[in-house]
């Protein structure tokens, strides 16, 4: 019988602090400092020219830009604390074509409802933030999940059909 490998009690994964050079979708934008698994840096991002190992020459050298993009971090971390603020207790209301029955003609989805939070409550919110947990495909009050940083607020959706 094999014996499986299992890590003793203490046992730390092997991470690295790394510099991106460009945009990764899901993991930072360019200039960001991460600390990320070796196996990953080592076999994806290195070998690709994606990022450079933080060491302190790498720092010294972009020191201008890391600090650059902390800062804007820190205004992205307000404006999305802000629209958090600007949702929090809000409705959004549509009007739409409907069946005699109540149902939609054409449901309501993340697009919509994004460009609905911009034009009525003036804040802006990306299509990807926002989850529908059921379809919007009727007439009625419905409750979607608006996801911005580690804020996640639930906005009331308000369905009338047009007269």
């Amino acid at each position: 019988m094999r014996r499986l490998f299992r890590p003793y009690e203490g046992f730390q994964p092997f991470l690295m602090e790394i510099l991106l050079l460009q945009d990764i979708p899901g993991i930072g934008k360019k200039n960001d400092l991460l600390i990320v698994g070796d196996g990953y840096a080592l076999n994806c991002l290195l070998p690709h020219r994606k990022a450079l190992v933080a060491t302190p020459t790498v720092r010294r050298r972009y020191a201008e830009e890391i600090k650059r993009r902390a800062e804007e971090k820190q205004k992205e971390i307000a404006l999305k604390s802000s629209a958090v603020g600007k949702i929090m207790g809000k409705e959004v209301a549509f009007s739409r074509k409907a069946t005699k029955t109540g149902k939609l003609y054409a449901a309501l989805t993340e697009k919509n409802l994004s460009a609905a939070i911009r034009e009525q409550l003036s804040a802006d919110v990306p299509e990807s933030a926002i989850t529908i947990v059921e379809p919007i495909k009727a007439v009625g009050d419905f409750e979607v999940k608006v996801k911005l940083g580690e804020h996640e607020q639930s906005l009331k959706v308000v369905v009338k059909a047009e007269a």
